[in-house]
């Protein structure tokens, strides 16, 4: 399956591999999807694509589960953020992204714990398990955004606390999702708007870089699993460049020193004892079949939505989609830069955020205004 491209010596790998993409005989135009938040992050940072032939063309895509989580699922949290009886904990980045809430309610996880909600942030999700056990008389719910990175740990958190003593007051309100179904819906559509694609690393340690393989052997596109150095994501872009070159489509590893064939065992069969794949909801986006994390009718009990009958709320203006003139959506499907949304940079900045592109430190809106990009 994987075939690692053979590299330079370690000394100034990073400049080796630029130097030998420098000397490929490229095409006119040829354009990299990455579909990872940390890997926009790197190439941003570290200038990668000022530093490329001005024939590379790096586009960031649907690397960001912050910015895709279903908007009726955030406005859920934040309703349950008012009660008196309840607790919200979720990972920080959530407490920021804005929904679309009547004006006289709050927009977001922030604005509910300022208006007197009680909303804790988690850094990881077993912090959650001595909130619930010290507040026995509050119901206690764990917002759980993410992709099969995060999600994995929350199958494992659910899987231990039920064999060991899972608090009665504690449930989860899940909101994961599949990386890879974004990546088939662009190939599937028939204009994908790539040329070859950067896969992620973290999520292959987990899920197994045999996940990726479909986009070079049914849609023919070259691919790399890269890290997240500029090393390997230099050694990643070279792979897929001279794959395309060559006509000769695969999916490499560049990031043998954590992605194993198989990926997590142990991850994949806790997510699998815990979770369903479901179709799901992308916001913005709309539903991308077999994307979604759900638990399964063995964990009813615990799942928040059930406990509190959350349905969802069609009749409230604009539910389910970005905000006003947000065009995040389209950023993550890598249709348009950061800068070419109408509100970057002037109504939409990291302290005032309108779209969620611009709260996660792997939203690319949030990366490129890091980096100093203005307009």
């Amino acid at each position: 399956m994987s075939r690692s491209t053979p590299g330079p010596e370690p000394v100034s790998e990073a400049r080796a591999w630029l130097e030998r993409i420098r000397e490929l005989e490229l095409p006119d135009k040829v354009r990299l999807m990455n579909v990872c938040g940390g890997h926009e992050r790197s190439i941003t940072m570290a200038g990668l694509r000022g530093a490329l032939p001005e024939q590379v063309e790096l586009i960031p895509g649907p690397g960001c589960p912050v910015c895709v989580c279903p908007e009726e699922d955030i406005y859920a949290a934040i309703q349950l953020a008012r009660r008196n009886d309840v607790i919200v904990t979720a990972f920080g980045d959530m407490l920021r992204v804005p929904c679309n809430a009547p004006k006289a309610e709050p927009r977001s996880l922030e604005q509910a714990k300022a208006a007197g909600g009680d909303v804790r942030p988690l850094s990881s999700p077993e912090e959650v398990l001595p909130i619930a056990r010290e507040n026995p008389d509050r119901e206690v719910v764990f917002f759980a955004a993410g992709f099969e990175t995060t999600t994995a740990p929350v199958a494992g958190l659910i899987a231990h606390g039920v064999d060991s003593g899972w608090p009665p007051n504690l449930s989860v309100l899940l909101s994961g999702r599949l990386t890879w179904p974004a990546v088939a819906l662009l190939l599937d559509s028939g204009t994908p708007g790539f040329d070859a694609l950067i896969a992620p690393g973290h999520v292959s340690t987990v899920m197994g870089p045999e996940e990726w393989a479909f986009v070079a052997d049914k849609h023919g596109i070259p691919a790399a699993v890269a890290g997240f150095n500029p090393d390997s994501l230099l050694a990643a872009m070279y792979s897929v460049l001279r794959q395309k070159i060559e006509n000769r489509p695969f999916l490499d590893n560049c990031y043998p020193q954590l992605v194993r064939a198989g990926g997590n065992p142990t991850a994949k069969a806790t997510l699998g004892r815990v979770m369903d794949v479901v179709d799901a909801n992308w916001r913005g986006i709309g539903v991308i079949p077999g994307s979604g994390y759900d638990l399964k009718d063995d964990y009813r009990a615990l799942d928040a939505r059930h406990r509190f009958g959350i349905q969802p709320d069609e009749d409230r203006k604009r539910a389910g989609e970005m905000p006003p003139g947000c065009d995040c959506a389209r950023v993550v499907l890598g249709k348009i830069y950061p800068n070419e949304c109408v509100l970057y940079g002037k109504a939409c900045k990291p302290r005032n955020p309108i779209g969620p592109c611009m709260v996660s430190d792997e939203g690319a809106c949030r990366i490129w205004w890091a980096s100093g990009v203005r307009e």
